[in-house]
């Protein structure tokens, strides 16, 4: 099923890749405020994702960003981001991708990210090894801080912990080989899966963000937990994913960081 899912995130990443080449900033529409951004792109590709997958589980439910069908209690349901990285997309900075994960009560069982402009398409089932474009990927083995790049994100609302978050930024700068923010919290994910970064933080997240991206980063043997070390990531909002260096970071960002 993977794999067929994999081929349906493909053909929708194809229609949002031409979409923008003729994308025009007066198809914006806002959500909760100026920095969170929808267009018709992203819910004419929610649409073809879910007509899709419909087809492909038939009974299945859906989480989705721009609010298409309905979950369904106990049973599968895909949790679909069908443009992650909007305002990237918006503005023509070329790092958006599509990200669909499906789950089987609370279990995450298998993930598709596809990264549209460099057409990398990562994909993960449960025990099955983690893969980019047939490719089995690992995420980094490196286990120090000062020999590690980062990923990160900023909200883009509710910045009541910013004080917290500012601080952590600031010890990590100072530890590290840099901290890179993408505007793709599936791409931040799919890129420490394959080591590209050591490690991936951030806050004030969806499932959809991330749903695709965890299960890829443990199935390429990575760890991903909380930002108290537990296992509350998937509809808790926040994060913390890496490789080997993931309990050190960890425990960086514990320093902080309070609930």
């Amino acid at each position: 099923m993977t794999l067929e899912l994999a081929k349906i995130c493909r053909e929708t990443g194809a229609f949002i890749l031409t979409e923008s080449e003729n994308f025009k900033k007066s198809s914006i529409e806002l959500k909760k405020g100026f920095s969170d951004l929808v267009s018709y792109v992203d819910k004419e590709a929610e649409r073809r994702l879910v007509e899709a997958l419909e087809v492909l589980l038939p009974g299945s439910g859906f989480i989705a960003e721009e609010g298409t069908g309905d979950k369904v209690e106990g049973g599968y349901n895909w949790i679909i981001d069908p443009l992650d990285g909007t305002t990237n997309f918006i503005h023509k900075l070329p790092v958006f991708a599509v990200s669909v994960g499906l789950i089987k009560g609370d279990e995450l069982v298998s993930g598709v990210v596809f990264e549209i402009n460099r057409d990398e398409c990562f994909y993960a089932w449960k025990g099955g090894g983690a893969f980019c474009n047939e490719l089995p990927i690992k995420v980094s083995n490196v286990t120090t801080l000062d020999g590690s790049l980062l990923a990160t994100g900023f909200p883009y609302y509710d910045f009541d912990q910013m004080e917290r978050y500012l601080k952590i930024l600031d010890a990590l700068m100072k530890q590290t080989h840099g901290l890179r923010r993408m505007g793709s919290a599936a791409v931040d994910l799919v890129y420490t899966a394959c080591g590209r970064f050591e490690g991936y933080f951030e806050y004030n997240l969806n499932s959809w963000d991330v749903a695709a991206g965890i299960l890829i980063v443990q199935e390429a043997g990575g760890t991903v937990t909380d930002f108290k070390g537990g296992d509350d990531f998937l509809f808790g909002r926040e994060l913390i994913a890496g490789g080997a260096v993931h309990q050190k970071l960890f425990g960086e960002i514990k320093k902080y960081w309070r609930h």
